[in-house]
């Protein structure tokens, strides 16, 4: 749906310079946005391009509005005005409410008139699923699971027995909610699996990627706060806790009972020990492994910048002799200190 710039502004709070009237239908990139569409600049290193942009409007700071060749929003943050512009422009898909004649609803379950169950979708006995939620093809909905408002299941979603979810959560294709966790107590060479009797509770306004896996409780509920962002193929272990607005990268993992506070941002592929606690507002970078409680906010890092092969063999060479290395620096310490003793000694 096409909005005037002046409408534009007004939603996302920035200010207008230029025609109030310009008609914008979508958004583009800055170096290709056409006539109709409005893009942003967010980062320096690409405003050698904003002179040539043939958009129609362009969302950017002060610093750079005076060279822009066309319409502009102003704003403190252009990106985050962007993100705000990009989702007025662009809505999610509409849908018109209703039970598909392919899905499968059991005669206990609860659906709202303004939900949509779609095609192959399964729901099943005391499921509970609120007023504007779309419930995509293919998603199984188990026994007693409840579904809040406005949230939306992009399609082959599991959420298993007992699951809740809050209002105007997202979840991508594939990803099952309340899996049992990896709970296993070893008796005597053989594995015996643990009762996983908690469930899953999902916050307001999280965002679930797609093949992510959240485990169920193994007595306790793992819990997600409101406005967590996880990323595609992430787990999560059974009776972890995320604070709100956390971002989880792809790939990360999580093990079991870990507590993760808010704001904290956990890079892709990185790997969180069991029963740990992270603090608010942490940032851990990419491939990094944490083994231990991280207890005061700041970044943290553990992964190896990539470098040339030639150059990643002789470190790991050199870091085979490292241990010996250092008792090598020690007793040479030891001798200087013996030396210096000797001189001071003499005088």
């Amino acid at each position: 749906m096409p909005y005037s710039l002046k409408q534009i502004a007004d939603a996302i709070g920035a200010e207008l310079r230029g025609d109030p009237l310009c008609r914008i239908e979508s958004v583009g990139a800055l170096s290709d946005a056409r006539s109709g569409q409005i893009t942003f600049l967010a980062n320096s290193r690409l405003s050698r391009l904003l002179p040539q942009t043939h958009a129609s409007a362009v969302i950017l700071t002060a610093a750079d509005q005076p060279h822009c060749p066309t319409n502009s929003l102003v704003s403190d943050n252009p990106y985050v005005a962007y993100v705000k512009a990009a989702g007025l422009l662009h809505p999610p898909p509409g849908f018109v409410p209703g039970v598909d004649a392919g899905a499968v609803v059991h005669e206990a379950a609860e659906v709202a008139s303004s939900a949509f169950i779609g095609p192959c979708a399964v729901v099943g006995e005391g499921a509970r699923i609120a007023s504007e939620v779309f419930v995509g093809p293919g998603c199984v909905i188990c026994d007693g699971a409840e579904i809040g408002r406005g949230s939306r299941l992009v399609a082959n979603v599991t959420l298993c027995h007992g699951v809740k979810l809050g209002e105007r959560v997202l979840v991508h294709p594939g990803a099952v909610i309340g899996a049992d966790g990896f709970g296993l107590a070893n008796d005597h060479g053989a594995w015996l699996k643990i009762p996983q009797l908690g469930s899953v509770r999902i916050g307001d306004d999280v965002e679930i990627g797609a093949n992510t896996g959240i485990d169920r409780g193994a007595l306790g509920d793992t819990v997600i706060e409101a406005g967590v962002k996880i990323d595609n193929l992430v787990q999560i272990g059974h009776n972890v806790r995320i604070g709100a607005h956390t971002a989880i990268a792809g790939c990360a993992v999580i093990a079991g009972s870990v507590t993760i506070g808010r704001r904290c941002m956990i890079g892709g592929a990185s790997a969180l020990s069991g029963h740990i606690e992270i603090a608010d507002d942490v940032v851990i970078t990419g491939m990094s492994g944490v083994p231990n409680s991280i207890p005061e906010p700041g970044t943290w890092s553990s992964g190896m910048p990539v470098t040339d092969n030639r150059t990643w063999r002789k470190n790991m060479v050199r870091l085979k002799h490292l241990d010996r290395l250092a008792r090598q620096v020690q007793g040479l310490e030891r001798r200087l200190a013996e030396l210096r003793q000797r001189l001071d000694d003499r005088d």
